[in-house]
């Protein structure tokens, strides 16, 4: 299980949040709304390890987070923004890198299979450049889903996805939930949190 105990991040003399805690369970989704600037995508990064509290505990499996250990590497996936790509590889090349990066024995099957689970089959070939920016979401997301993951570290994972590709999203998180993968997410979409949250976190009545 994921557990925050007494979270506390500030920059400078700005508290962003102070004193959270709260659980996670295996095969579990928590959902954290609320207004822009409210410190979501920070908690976010904090449980994720690109960034540390101030004060308090993040622990997963009952380790501390800790983004430099090969172990929890092997258990956190995340989509924070729209991550870097290789200009010169072909989407479905990235994403095998990304796959042989991480273990996979089988890099192409595997790329393979994502693509055509994010709905960029047709677009293998592409260069990432020439995707559109919903495209390029789904491909943030295929990079998470062909890495082993206990847990699933989502910022705002609809932005610029349509109306399909927000119902193939709520469709591939709950199928995560049922692998008994942990989801903690950004979401300004009231729809996918009521599809994949068993609990929400409300950013805007943080302690502060």
């Amino acid at each position: 299980m994921l557990v925050i105990t007494n979270a506390t991040r500030r920059f400078g003399s700005l508290t962003v949040f102070g004193g959270i805690n709260f659980r996670v369970d295996e095969g579990s989704a928590c959902a954290i709304v609320g207004s822009n600037g409210s410190g979501k995508t920070t908690l976010l990064r904090c449980i994720a390890g690109a960034d540390r509290l101030d004060e308090g505990t993040i622990s997963l499996f009952g380790d501390n987070v800790d983004e430099s250990s090969p172990v929890f590497r092997t258990r956190v996936a995340s989509v924070l923004d729209d991550r870097g790509t290789f200009p010169h590889l072909s989407v479905s090349e990235h994403l095998q890198l990304v796959a042989a990066a991480h273990g996979a024995r089988n890099s192409f099957e595997v790329a393979t299979e994502i693509l055509e689970a994010v709905g960029l089959g047709r677009a293998a070939d592409q260069l990432p450049v020439t995707l559109s920016s919903g495209q390029k979401r789904r491909l943030a997301l295929g990079s998470a889903f062909v890495r082993p993951r206990k847990m699933l570290v989502l910022d705002e994972p609809e932005q610029r996805l349509d109306a399909a590709g927000k119902k193939w999203l709520a469709s591939a998180l709950v199928r995560e939930k049922q692998s008994g993968c942990i989801i903690v997410m950004a979401s300004h979409d009231r729809a996918l949190v009521d599809a994949v949250a068993d609990t929400t976190m409300d950013g805007d009545v943080w302690p502060r």
